[in-house]
């Protein structure tokens, strides 16, 4: 069976997606059996593609997406293996429709598995923002996977 992992952010059209489409080139490039997807905490844009801006810094760094928004919907908690927030408010989200506690311990903030991190695990919101704000989070993204890889490397092996 293979781990699950799902990210999510407010609208998933940019911090999420991105995450998803980082994490899903490495566990494939390592030949990992994992499943990689994401969803919002909101519906606003459920059935868009992704923010052209977070399509754009992908395929910059050499990443590819092919993504359709979704919203994360309280029945889920059991499919995955471990749900990432991107920042605190989407962390609180989860917990309070998290079924128990086995569910709730699932939740993790992304930038947890970045050492460097330092307090602020928040991953910015770039939707109002330009290039920049978008290669940030895309930054903030790719220095919490190898941490998270391990993470995952541990789980697979647990199973």
């Amino acid at each position: 069976m293979p781990y699950r992992v799902t990210f999510v952010c407010t609208g998933n059209i940019c911090r999420s997606p991105m995450a998803e489409a980082v994490l899903r080139h490495h566990v494939e490039e390592e030949g990992l059996d994992v499943e990689v997807d994401s969803s919002g905490t909101g519906n606003w844009h459920v059935g868009d593609g992704a923010d052209e801006r977070t399509i754009a810094a992908l395929h910059r760094a050499g990443y590819r997406s092919a993504h359709i928004a979704r919203q994360f919907e309280d029945t889920w908690f059991d499919r995955y293996d471990l749900i990432l927030a991107l920042d605190e408010g989407h962390r609180r989200a989860l917990r309070s429709m998290a079924p128990d506690d086995e569910a709730r311990a699932r939740i993790r903030l992304l930038r947890e598995f970045d050492p460097e991190a330092g307090a602020d695990l928040d991953v910015p919101d770039p939707y109002y923002g330009g290039r920049a704000d978008f290669d940030l989070v895309l930054e903030q993204v790719e220095a919490a996977i190898p941490g998270l890889l391990e993470e995952i490397r541990a789980g697979l092996k647990a199973a």
